[in-house]
Order: C-alpha cells, then structure tokens, then sequence
C-alpha cells in the first residue's frame, strides 16, 4: 500500500552558525571509513586491544593490589586499634630476637601455621592479669624470639593500675626501630588488663579469641615445635599439662603433693617428662613447681630436673616475677 510524501520542512542548503566559544568535536555519525569500523570491531571482541586500554588495565591492577595490601596491614592492626584493648595507659615495645641456638629441631614456617601474612604483621594479643602472670608464656615468648624476629610490646589497660616495674618490662627494653613493623615476622602483644581468664587474640575475623594459659600455651608452642605425632605422646604431654595448670598452680595443698610424687617418679625414669626432648610439657610443669614453693622442698628428682630446665636458658624471664 503505497504512502503519501511529506515535503521537507528544512532544505538540504541549511547553514547553522555555531558557537566558536567551544572546542570542536568530529561528527561520530559521518565517521564511516573502514579503518574506524575495524578498530571498533577490535576492540570490542578483536585479538588487538588499544594500548591505551591496556595501559589503563596494567595501571588499575597496580592500584588495587596496593588496596589489598593496605587492607591486610589494616586487619593486622585492628586487633590493638580498633578493638576495646586500645585504651591504653602504658606501652613498652621492644624488639625481641636471641642469637641462641634453639633447643629444637627444624623451623616451623608460619606461613603454613598461620596463613599468609599479605604485607600485615601476625600479631598475637594476650590479655593477662597482672595478679597472675603468665610464667608460661614468657618462657614460649623467648623461644620465639630465638626463632623469629619478634616486634614485643607491653600496655597497660586502664582497668588496672599500679603495675610493677618488672611487669612493665617482662618482655626487654624498648626497640628504637619498633615504629617499622614490615622488618618483623611476628607481632607478640600483651596486655595487663583485669581479666578473670587469660585471653588471647589472633585473627578477629577468622578465629574466637582463646581462653585458659594451658590453651594459649598449646597454640604458641605449635610455632616453636610440632607436637609429638604419636598420639600416645601428645596425650601425655596434654595429660601434663592440664595436671599443672589444674592441679598444681590451683588445686589443694594435698593435690599438689601428689602431683610432686609423680612428676619424681616420671622424671625418675627418664629426664624429661614426654618423650627425649623438652617439652610444653616441662614448660609449664617448671613454672607451676615455681609458683608453688621454693624449689629446696622439692623432691630429689624435681630438683635435678629443674636445674637441667634452668640450664637452656629459655627460664631467664620467669625469674624476676617469682621474686
């Protein structure tokens, strides 16, 4: 069906006067040449990409790799900065590392232990009670430092006050370079607080917070030395361990003497208590006898066993807060 023609409102002949104030665009609709189709086609599907896309690529995956980073040394510090433990009154920080040979075989490789540390410092946070102190941990504290280049650090919450000098400075002097994080592999942090347990903090967004020193213990040996992979050992070790920490540093005054009759019948057979190497198990077993009493009333086979702890030289750090 055939339509009727409309005329042109407007001639061909039309001239517009345009602004001269702006600059000058080409007519995208005019642009019919092959050249500019083929590089459309390209780059919307083509094997060749305009360098300057390509250049814009390499320059966006640069800014958000450096995102990333950013964001895991954020994760690393939100621990001491943007959790409730950043009210502070105290800091000593000091950088911990010994020269001393280990006592243990092989290297434990905190990648794998703790994941990937993607430019972030692993920071370990304890909250202790100045009341009590960890003796423990403090023995493990210089072990790792012995291992790792440990950034140590010492606050005070606000919740407690008074703290003793020896507390202050439990774990060395304070480190000039302490404001550099990226040249240490592991970040120990410990916190006087009025806390009714002992608690640590890793990982806020992977892991609860760990409660209980012999737990702490458990998880801050695993970086020193794998447990035994005998079950039969690893249970004894847990055995001991538990028995020191239930037994002898809170049970009764009869619960503790029969402790100290088995730890001299156990050490009576073989110098350590698990196995042919110290163990987290001697660890807390020495301090725990410490915390207890002097030595001097320890039977004979305590007494041996201690002076052979003391003799590593992993206790020095124990000795000033049992005084």
């Amino acid at each position: 069906m055939a339509m009727y023609q409309v005329k042109p409102v407007f001639g061909d002949d039309i001239k517009i006067d345009l602004p001269t104030c702006m600059y000058k665009l080409p007519n995208i609709h005019a642009q019919r040449s092959a050249s500019g189709c083929s590089e459309h086609a390209l780059q919307n599907g083509g094997t060749e990409v305009d360098p300057a896309f390509r250049d814009l690529e390499v320059r966006q995956d640069k800014i958000m790799r450096r995102l990333y980073e950013l964001k895991a040394a954020v994760d690393g510090l939100a621990k001491t900065v943007t959790t409730p433990d950043a009210d502070l009154d105290q800091t000593v920080t000091s950088l911990s590392q010994s020269p001393t040979a280990t006592a243990f075989r092989g290297t434990a490789d905190l990648d794998s232990l703790l994941g990937k540390d993607l430019g972030a410092l692993r920071d370990i946070v304890i909250n202790a009670n100045p009341a009590r102190p960890p003796l423990t941990l403090l023995v493990l504290h210089e072990m790792l430092c012995q291992r790792y280049r440990v950034l140590s650090s010492v606050h005070v919450h606000s919740s407690v006050s008074g703290v003793p000098a020896q507390l202050l400075s439990c774990l060395g002097p304070r480190h000039a370079d302490s404001y550099v994080r990226q040249r240490f592999q592991l970040g120990f942090t410990l916190i006087w607080k009025d806390v009714s347990k002992l608690q640590m903090k890793f990982s806020i967004q992977n892991m609860c917070p760990i409660e209980g020193e012999a737990n702490v213990a458990r998880f801050l040996f695993r970086l020193v030395a794998p447990y035994p992979s005998d079950p039969a050992l690893a249970t004894l070790v847990d055995s001991w361990v538990d028995t020191a920490f239930f037994q002898l540093a809170e049970g009764s005054t009869k619960e503790r003497s029969a402790v100290l009759r088995a730890l001299n019948g156990a050490l009576g057979r073989d110098p350590w208590l698990a196995g042919p190497e110290l163990s987290l198990a001697d660890i807390a077993c020495y301090c725990c006898v410490l915390q207890t009493g002097p030595a001097a009333s320890s039977p004979a086979n305590v007494q041996r066993w201690l002076k052979a702890c003391e003799n590593l030289g992993h206790f020095g750090p124990a000795h000033p807060l049992l005084q």
